[in-house]
C-alpha cells in the first residue's frame, strides 16, 4: 500500500468542512475555541487494515478504485498476525473432502445459529482463494507432492487448514500487503475512528484523530467498511493485544443506526498461557491449536488424559467450547494444577517434526525456559473470538445504514454459536473479496469527491470538541483502571460459565463503571496511551452491555453460551438475537434462523466426522 503523508491528502482543506479545516465552537462559557483539523477525501474508506480490510481493498483497487485504509497501528502490525494455526480450504490434499463438508462441520460447530448463505460462501469459495493467495507468493507447507498441505484442527471431519508453520496468519497478512503495495492502495497508519457521521439512516464519513500527532480528522466519503476486529479483548484474561479487539467496530456501527447480533457468543480458547507461571505478560496468550491438530494431549494434575471422560471420540480435537469447559471442570474440580491450569503435552512426538511444525511455538517456550519437544506446556482457557457482531447482508457486507459495510470479526453470521478453528482467516478473504466487489459497483462519480452535509458537519463539530474536553479531563479515575475492572467484571460474570444472578451483576457493574467515567481523567495530550484507553473505554462500556443483555436473554446453553441455570440446549432458541439502539435504549428481538441448501443439508444427514487416532 502507498502510505498518506499526514498531511498531505490531495484536496483542499478549504471546503465545506470549515475555512483552512477550522471549526469554531462555544464551550458555554464565553469564549470561543478553535479546533483546528485536517479533511481527507476518499470514494472508499476502509477501517482497519488486517486481512479483512485489506482483501477488500485489493479487491476496490482491482476494479479501478483508490480507496483508503486505516489502521490503529503501524501498518502490517495487525491483529490477523496473531491468527497462527492455519486457514480452512477443502482442497482435499490428505483426505477426500468437499465445499459442502466443510459447510456441514461449520454449521455444526456453531450449532446452527450460523448464517447459512454466509457458511456456504465462505465454504464454496476458499479454495479459490487458497490459491490466490497461493498465486501471491504465500509460503504454505507442502506435502511430498508438492501439494498444499493441511493439518487437523478441532471439530473437523478431515484434515483441511492449510498452514505456514504456526505463524499462518502473519504469513498472510504479509502476503495481502504485498498485494496490496503492488496495487499502490494509500493507506494510513496509527489513526483512530471515534464516530461515523450518520443520521441512522446513511453515512456521509467519519471523524477520528492521528494518534502520533493528535490531530483531528474529518474523513468524507459516502462509503464507509467496517473491518476493525471483535471485542474479546474487554475480558480479564484474553488471547488479544490489550489495545486490540475492543468493540469499536461493534459499537461504532451501533451509535451509526446498524444492528449487531449474536453478541452472547463469546469462544474462550482451551489452551492460553497460564500466567501464574510464565509471567503476567503472557497470561491468556494463544498456544495454538495447531499444537493439539499436531497430536497434543491434555492431562490435568494426576496425570490423567481426562478428555478421554469428556468426548472419547474426538478427544483434545472435539470442539472449543467442549474441550474449554472440561479444562475449566477439571480445575474447578480440584485436579488443575497449582496455578489454575492443566498440562498440554506433544512430547512425544519427533523432536524435529514438532521444531519444523511449531517453530514459534518452540522458540517462544524455549525464551521461558520450556522445551516443548521434552515437557509438557501449562494451559487454561482464554477470551478468544467474538462470533457475534454487525448484522450483515453477506454478499454485500451492507448493514442496512445505507454506505457503511462491515466484515471480518467485526460482524455476525459466519461462525453462530461457536467458530470452527480455521474459519476466522477463511471468512476474512472469501468474504472480504465479496463486500469488495460489490461496494466497487455500488461507487459512483459522485462518489468521488463526496460532500458533508451541513448536519453532519454539525456532528463533527460536536465530535471534536468532545475529544477536546476529553483530553481535558482532569477527575480522579484513570481509564486504564475502568478497563481493567470492567475485564475482570466480564470475567467472573459472563464468562464460560455463567448464570441470571452472574449477569445481572454484570450489568449493575458496567452501569457503575458507566457513572464513574463522569470523574475520568486523562493525563497527556491526544498523542497519549491514556487518552486511547479514555476512547476504548465509550467502545468497551457499549459492547460489554450488549453482551450481557443478549445473554441474559437467551435462557438456554448453546455453543459458547452456557448458562448454568439453563444447561440444555432448547429447539426453540434456534433464533439470532438482533440488538438495535434507539432514543429509549437497547432493544433486542429474535429471528428465525434460515436452512441451509439442500446439498450442504445432505452433507450434514452424512455425519462426517473426525476420527482421533490417526493422531495416536
Amino acid at each position: 500500500m502507498t502510505k498518506i503523508p499526514p498531511t498531505d491528502h490531495g484536496v483542499p482543506t478549504t471546503d465545506d468542512a470549515g475555512v483552512d479545516g477550522r471549526i469554531n465552537t462555544h464551550d458555554g462559557g464565553d469564549r470561543d475555541r478553535e479546533i483546528e483539523y485536517d479533511t481527507v477525501t476518499t470514494p472508499v474508506l476502509v477501517v482497519g487494515a488486517g486481512a479483512a480490510g485489506a482483501r477488500v481493498a485489493i479487491e476496490l483497487a482491482e476494479s479501478g478504485l483508490e480507496p483508503l485504509v486505516i489502521g490503529k497501528r503501524d501498518h502490517g502490525d495487525a491483529h490477523t498476525t496473531w491468527a497462527a494455526g492455519g486457514i480452512n480450504a477443502a482442497l482435499g490434499s490428505l483426505d477426500e473432502d468437499d465445499w459442502t463438508i466443510h459447510a456441514a462441520d461449520t454449521l455444526n460447530e456453531g450449532h446452527h445459529l450460523n448464517d447459512p448463505e454466509a457458511v456456504e460462501l465462505t465454504a464454496k469459495h476458499m479454495p479459490d482463494r487458497i490459491h490466490e493467495l497461493d498465486e501471491w507468493g504465500m509460503s504454505f507447507d507442502r506435502t511430498e507432492e508438492g501439494a498444499i498441505n493441511q493439518r487437523y484442527f478441532g471439530a473437523q471431519s478431515s484434515r483441511r487448514t492449510c498452514f505456514v508453520g504456526d505463524r499462518t496468519g502473519e504469513a498472510m497478512l504479509e502476503t495481502l500487503i504485498d498485494r496490496a503495495k503492488a496495487l499502490e492502495i494509500p493507506y494510513r497508519d496509527n489513526v483512530m475512528i471515534t464516530r461515523l457521521l450518520s443520521d441512522g439512516e446513511r453515512v456521509d464519513g467519519a471523524v477520528g484523530f492521528d494518534m502520533e500527532t493528535g490531530e483531528g480528522l474529518l474523513f468524507r466519503t459516502n462509503h464507509v467498511v467496517l473491518a476493525a476486529g471483535g471485542f474479546s479483548a474487554l475480558y480479564h484474561r484474553h488471547s488479544s493485544r490489550d489495545d486490540e479487539n475492543n468493540g469499536d467496530g461493534q459499537a461504532l456501527a451501533l451509535e451509526a443506526g446498524a444492528r449487531l447480533m449474536d453478541l452472547e457468543f463469546v469462544q474462550f480458547h482451551p489452551t492460553g498461557m497460564v500466567g501464574e507461571r510464565y509471567g503476567e505478560e503472557w497470561d491468556g496468550r494463544l498456544v495454538t491449536e495447531a499444537v493439539r491438530g499436531e497430536g497434543g494431549r491434555l492431562f490435568n494434575a494426576e496425570g490423567e488424559r481426562f478428555m478421554e471422560r469428556y468426548s472419547p471420540n474426538q478427544m483434545e480435537l472435539d470442539a472449543r467450547d467442549v474441550v474449554a469447559r472440561a479444562i475449566a471442570q477439571e480445575v474447578r474440580e480440584g485436579r488443575g494444577t497449582d496455578h489454575g491450569g492443566v498440562y498440554l503435552d506433544i512430547s512425544h512426538r519427533d523432536p524435529d517434526y514438532i521444531r519444523e511444525r511449531l517453530p514459534t511455538m518452540v522458540e517462544r517456550f524455549e525464551g521461558l525456559g520450556v522445551d516443548i519437544t521434552r515437557e509438557p506446556m501449562e494451559v487454561a482457557p482464554t477470551a478468544h473470538y467474538t462470533m457475534g457482531g454487525v448484522d450483515i447482508d453477506f454478499r454485500t457486507g451492507e448493514t442496512g445504514v445505507d454506505g457503511l459495510y462491515a466484515v471480518g470479526e467485526t460482524v455476525a453470521g459466519v461462525h453462530g454459536a461457536n467458530r470452527l478453528g480455521g474459519n476466522s482467516l477463511a471468512e476474512t478473504v472469501a468474504i472480504g473479496k465479496l463486500v469488495g466487489g460489490h461496494v466497487a459497483n455500488a461507487v459512483t462519480s459522485r462518489d468521488r469527491v463526496p460532500t458533508v452535509t451541513n448536519a453532519q458537519q454539525a456532528l463533527a463539530e460536536r465530535e471534536f470538541r468532545g475529544l477536546d474536553d476529553l483530553a481535558a479531563a482532569e477527575g480522579s479515575v484513570r481509564p486504564i483502571e475502568l478497563l481493567e475492572e470492567l475485564g475482570d467484571v466480564l470475567w467472573d460474570t459472563a464468562g464460560i460459565l455463567r448464570d441470571e444472578e452472574s449477569l445481572r451483576e454484570g450489568l449493575a457493574a458496567v452501569a457503575e463503571l458507566r457513572a464513574r467515567t463522569a470523574d475520568l481523567r486523562v493525563d497527556g495530550d491526544r498523542t497519549s496511551e491514556s487518552f486511547e484507553y479514555a476512547v476504548d473505554l465509550s467502545f468497551s462500556l457499549t459492547v460489554a452491555e450488549t453482551m450481557l443483555r443478549t445473554a441474559l436473554e437467551r435462557t438456554e446453553s448453546r455453543g459458547a453460551h452456557y448458562r448454568t441455570d439453563f444447561p440444555e440446549t432448547d429447539s426453540d432458541w434456534r433464533v439470532n438475537l438482533v440488538l438495535s439502539a434507539d432514543e429509549g435504549g437497547l432493544r433486542i428481538r429474535r429471528r428465525g434462523v434460515a436452512d441451509p441448501s439442500d446439498a450442504v443439508r445432505a452433507a450434514i444427514d452424512e455425519n462426517h466426522e473426525l476420527d482421533y487416532h490417526h493422531l495416536e
